[in-house]
């Protein structure tokens, strides 16, 4: 045999696996905290877009919501879970961010709608109400890590009520931060009174304290509360139904409520958003709610609508061929 036609036949046997590997295609997703709903849905949305396109593999990270923009903005991340109202915060350059993000678009929202959620031990001495407790000497509190919306919420909420969390560390007091896990675990052992977490409902955390041996309630949002932090930045009102969580609710919960969107950035290929979003729509209802009970709302002819970042191109198709969106 000629070495020209060794050449060849070598090369033709080398092919198929040369195109495997250059058909593999990896993409980064940046979630949220491990223990949270946002971690175990972009992993739940890995594995459901990797059952249907097999050359596709998105890899999930840790992250937080306030964060997440500038990661993708950056390209550091690809994709990244995000919040509405933050996200157009983020592109507008807004507080709480200081730049422009440019370059973010979206594959749509409503994935997750998500309640913000303040528990309190009930052996806990003082005020049982949320502006007596936030506002007392001595409050021992958890909130997830700085990079999150939830903390940075929280600190919205004691700027309104003339507070900070500096202030509650000089009083006396403790402003613990931590992964969902962590603050969770503080206030199962006693180290903390009250968590401060963001979850969609039925939150895992939220479910296993409600089971554990420290007696805790739910507190309501304070209406002004609501209205400011709606009035300012854009977050929405909702309730927290009677017997979401039996153990810790006797009656319907008044809470700030904030939606999930999916952030992109912008060189992220059409084909690839495009794929994402056609699984997504494929798989709405029933198989989504395995994934997590909060995304059997998500509504593909609302999703497109939202505002707050451009439509990938990608995604305009995949809502378009679905007949949810209308013609270009």
């Amino acid at each position: 045999m000629s070495a020209t036609r060794r050449a060849v036949l070598g090369a033709a046997l080398a092919m198929p696996f040369i195109r495997v590997a250059q058909a593999q295609t990896t993409v980064e997703w940046v979630a949220g905290s491990l223990g949270g709903g946002w971690y175990t849905m972009a992993a739940g949305v890995s594995a459901l877009v990797r059952d249907e396109n097999s050359d596709l593999q998105i890899r999930v990270v840790p992250g937080g919501g306030l964060a997440n923009s500038t990661r993708v903005n950056n390209a550091t991340s690809m994709m990244g879970w995000g919040i509405d109202a933050f996200a157009a915060a983020a592109a507008r350059g807004e507080d709480p961010y200081s730049a422009k993000h440019e370059r973010l678009k979206s594959l749509g929202t409503g994935y997750s709608p998500t309640e913000h959620n303040f528990l309190r031990a009930t052996s806990a001495s003082g005020p049982s109400d949320m502006r007596g407790i936030l506002t007392q000497r001595g409050l021992r509190i958890g909130a997830p890590q700085r990079s999150s919306t939830d903390e940075m919420t929280l600190r919205r909420i004691l700027r309104f009520l003339d507070t900070s969390p500096e202030k509650i560390n000089a009083e006396g007091g403790r402003y613990l931060m931590g992964s969902y896990n962590d603050i969770a675990s503080a206030y199962a052992d006693g180290q903390v009174d009250c968590l401060y977490v963001a979850l969609a409902k039925p939150a895992a955390i939220l479910t296993e304290i409600s089971q554990g041996r420290r007696t805790s309630q739910l507190v309501a949002f304070p209406q002004d509360i609501r209205t400011h932090l709606e009035t300012t930045y854009a977050y929405s009102q909702g309730v927290l139904p009677a017997g979401t969580y039996p153990q810790l609710q006797t009656a319907d919960v008044p809470v700030t409520t904030m939606d999930t969107v999916i952030m992109v950035h912008d060189t992220l290929p059409d084909d690839i958003a495009y794929r994402v979003t056609r699984t997504l729509i494929r798989n709405k209802g029933p198989r989504l709610v395995t994934i997590h009970p909060s995304m059997g709302a998500w509504d593909p002819a609302a999703a497109w609508r939202y505002a707050g970042l451009p439509l990938h191109p990608g995604a305009a198709r995949a809502f378009r061929e679905a007949g949810v969106m209308p013609a270009a």
